[in-house]
């Protein structure tokens, strides 16, 4: 598959985590969706032969569980735990979006401003596509028009030449630089197109603003208060508990088919990412954050309003929208659907939360082969599944 084709199916998953409509799941008689999950989690590794993956809900009364299959390393036969954690990859971004609805509720910035009032200054500003007009908003909706520097060929050359030399690969300064002096690909508001730079501005944003580095906002407002110990910033090369992670051998970004060495660390560093998304964390914690989040109680104050103010990503898909950092499903199989997907080379992440049913239902996949370009239905049939499983358990 071509390299620009691939680049957009990644697009679609890291934004909406892929429908699973059209699955249909056998439905279940056993109470225990624990059991349940463990069972369908171990068949779906028997048919799609994945490494190892967890999965973990959490039910409208709190009720919460997780499960694991497989390995978080096949080489030393280390098996997958229900505390092993992935890179989260894109779901970062309903921690940065999330972040700045704090901020506004503080009244420290307001989210229709204009982002020269904080980044005007800079001296790269003026070479930024739209600088003058886009907002805090757009930048979260991604209808700000800007260019993905993971679309740049050069920027995928650069991380196939550079990826094993240490330290830092690439400051945020560096990541907007691809993108500087291309024309627009829309004009502000006038259009919806995924952009990891448009999420790195925003962390330049909230760093401008608060004075202090965006993990540091994170771990106090979120992190900390919600008890998400399994989740912490990939910033780093040695995060404990971390699974491997497999990808084909002939990956777009000339990294090594398995994400760590006989150390456990990784091989490459992840803090490139940053706040594109730039969490390590575990699928229970992410269930339980997609609660909280999107029952309001993530942080004091009203803020979903906000939060799932949304526009259509295409004329074809009207009833899919992004808000800010979030997807929003107006059909699905058991009823609208919030999400993000979240894929980084080696690791398929998934958060999901149904309004209807008031339940979160997450999982991570330590490999991105046949999911991402769209070869196998493992990801959608996954989903199905946790979903048949989670509505049976709440219809008894």
């Amino acid at each position: 598959m071509e390299a620009k084709r691939i680049q957009q199916l990644f697009a679609v998953f890291v934004l909406l985590g892929t429908s699973s409509m059209g699955c249909q799941p056998a439905a279940h008689s056993d109470p225990d969706p624990t059991a349940q999950f463990q069972k369908e989690i171990d068949a779906l590794r028997q048919e799609y032969g994945f490494p190892g993956a967890t999965a973990a809900y959490v039910l409208s009364d709190g009720t919460a569980g997780v499960v694991a299959t497989g390995f978080s390393d096949i080489e030393s036969v280390s098996k997958m735990s229900t505390s092993s954690r992935m890179l989260a990859a894109s779901i970062g971004k309903t921690f940065v979006s999330a972040t700045v609805l704090n901020l506004a509720q503080e009244r420290r910035l307001g989210v229709d401003d204009r982002i020269s009032l904080w980044l005007g200054d800079e001296p790269w500003f003026a070479r930024l596509p739209n600088h003058d007009s886009i907002t805090v908003r757009q930048l979260l909706t991604h209808s700000a028009g800007i260019p993905n520097h993971v679309d740049d060929p050069a920027f995928a050359a650069a991380l196939a030449e550079n990826w094993a030399k240490p330290g830092e690969l690439f400051s945020p300064e560096m990541l907007i630089g691809y993108v500087l002096d291309q024309p627009a690909l829309f004009a502000p508001g006038d259009g919806w197109s995924y952009s990891d730079t448009g999420y790195v501005l925003v962390g330049l944003i909230i760093e401008k603003m608060t004075g202090r580095s965006y993990y540091e906002e994170v771990q106090e407002r979120f992190l900390d208060p919600l008890d998400l110990s399994l989740t912490s910033p990939s910033d780093r090369h040695d995060l404990p508990g971390l699974a491997a992670g497999y990808m084909s051998a002939d990956n777009m970004f000339g990294l090594p088919a398995k994400t760590t060495g006989d150390d456990g660390r990784m091989v490459w560093n992840p803090a490139t990412e940053w706040t594109g998304g730039g969490l390590a964390s575990n699928s229970l914690d992410i269930a339980r954050w997609a609660k909280a989040l999107f029952e309001g109680r993530a942080m004091e104050g009203p803020y979903l309003d906000d939060l799932l103010s949304a526009i259509p990503i295409s004329a074809e898909l009207l009833d899919v929208s992004y808000g800010a950092g979030v997807g929003i499903h107006e059909n699905g199989p058991i009823g609208p659907w919030y999400s993000h997907g979240g894929w980084i080379p080696g690791y398929s992440s998934s958060l999901r939360y149904y309004p209807e049913h008031r339940v979160a239902i997450a999982f991570q996949i330590n490999t991105d082969i046949g999911i991402v370009d769209d070869s196998t239905d493992l990801y959608e049939d996954m989903a199905a599944r946790f979903e048949q499983v989670v509505v049976s358990t709440a219809a008894e």
